[in-house]
């Protein structure tokens, strides 16, 4: 079982899959999908190893999935990747109908190659699990001149352009090191390294050494690093029950798993035990996670401004790192959907949307 220490590193390494091989992965969208999805019994979910993505294996271990496809009369098959960046390759091509995915990697790599995906489920947030790490410093602004070792073009790059936002710095007041999420810890030992902006487990390990302080984290930018469950706009559109089987399956088991009872505590045991790691280490997780268990808390973040926001300053990033595809003359090349029909970007070429449709239908008890 991939641990979530390396699973990360396959998680955030979608973005140089991106930059590599945006054209061929958006040629394999157009020939393996139809112009429209044709209603269909059988779906093919694929997710990976995260703290705010566990439920879903779960759920197919103990027979939710199953209790909820036979509900809509489908058939759901949820597919484990130890690989994330394969798992949003195979279904950029149309080998899976749905994915979860980082709102990033959502925006840089299916909908970027052409595919057009919608956000049924807004999962969670990262809320303190990524942090900015300083070595005998205490405060932010002595990071200024600094060699910054971090995963290159990743959720950790993003959170160092916001860190150097909130403290009026530029990119180029640092000098960035690309280093293996695998290699961070060893790094931040050896005498040459004084910065390093990372995510848990790597976090906390770090932070066990007297010398590391940390001056930034996710929980200054709330609502920013998103994990979600997004499904093919087309296949949803001929299929609407496999979203309400989608939701039914997810509140269904974040509502199990985060009761304070025997039964909640031993699916989060199961849940860290699957994902490397034990009860409390997953319990350590899921406290820097703003996880929407309740559907209509999620339906009031995904409706707030702020995911508008959000995607706004996470497109900006995405363009001026190549990230939109060598054509994107703009951060405007791709079209972006936010609840009540406002568009960021480019109208007529929208291939992400964010919908609160089905998470409302269980914050309605209508599903």
């Amino acid at each position: 079982m991939r641990t979530l220490f390396s699973f990360k590193a396959q998680r955030l390494k979608s973005f140089f899959a991106h930059t590599l091989g945006a054209a061929a992965v958006a040629g394999l969208a157009l020939a393996a999908q139809p112009a429209l999805a044709a209603p269909k019994k059988e779906f093919k979910v694929a997710w990976s190893i995260y703290v705010g993505w566990m439920p879903w294996g779960y759920a197919a271990d103990t027979g939710i999935v199953k209790k909820w496809a036979d509900k809509y009369g489908i058939k759901i098959d949820v597919v484990q990747f130890n690989d994330y960046v394969e798992s949003i390759n195979q279904y950029t091509a149309g080998a899976f109908d749905a994915l979860t995915v980082t709102n990033m990697d959502a925006l840089s790599v299916p909908a970027a190659g052409g595919v057009d995906t919608t956000a049924v489920i807004v999962g969670d947030f990262s809320n303190g699990n990524d942090a900015v790490i300083l070595k005998g410093k205490k405060e932010l602004s002595a990071i200024k001149g600094q060699k910054v070792n971090l995963v290159e073009f990743s959720v950790s790059h993003y959170l160092l352009a916001r860190a150097l936002e909130s403290i009026k710095l530029k990119e180029r007041d640092v000098k960035v090191v690309n280093t293996s999420d695998a290699d961070m810890v060893a790094a931040y030992k050896t005498k040459d390294v004084t910065s390093v902006v990372t995510w848990n487990p790597l976090v906390s390990e770090i932070l066990t050494d007297k010398t590391a302080h940390s001056v930034f984290d996710s929980s200054k930018i709330p609502g920013e690093i998103m994990d979600l469950m997004v499904a093919n706009t087309d296949t949803l559109k001929d299929n609407p029950d496999f979203a309400k089987a989608l939701v039914g399956i997810w509140y269904e088991t974040t509502a199990l798993f985060t009761a304070d009872t025997d039964a909640g505590k031993a699916a989060r045991a199961a849940m860290g035990k699957a994902s490397g790691t034990d009860l409390a280490g997953f319990d350590s997780q899921l406290a820097a996670t703003r996880l929407f268990a309740k559907a209509p808390d999620a339906v009031a973040f995904v409706r707030s401004p702020d995911v508008g926001t959000t995607m706004d300053r996470v497109r900006t990033f995405l363009f001026e790192k190549n990230l939109l595809g060598s054509n994107a003359k703009s951060a405007d090349a791709v079209g972006i959907e936010l609840p009540g029909g406002k568009v960021l970007g480019d109208a007529k070429n929208v291939k992400l949307r964010f919908t609160d449709t089905w998470m409302a239908m269980v914050a309605d008890g209508k599903l």
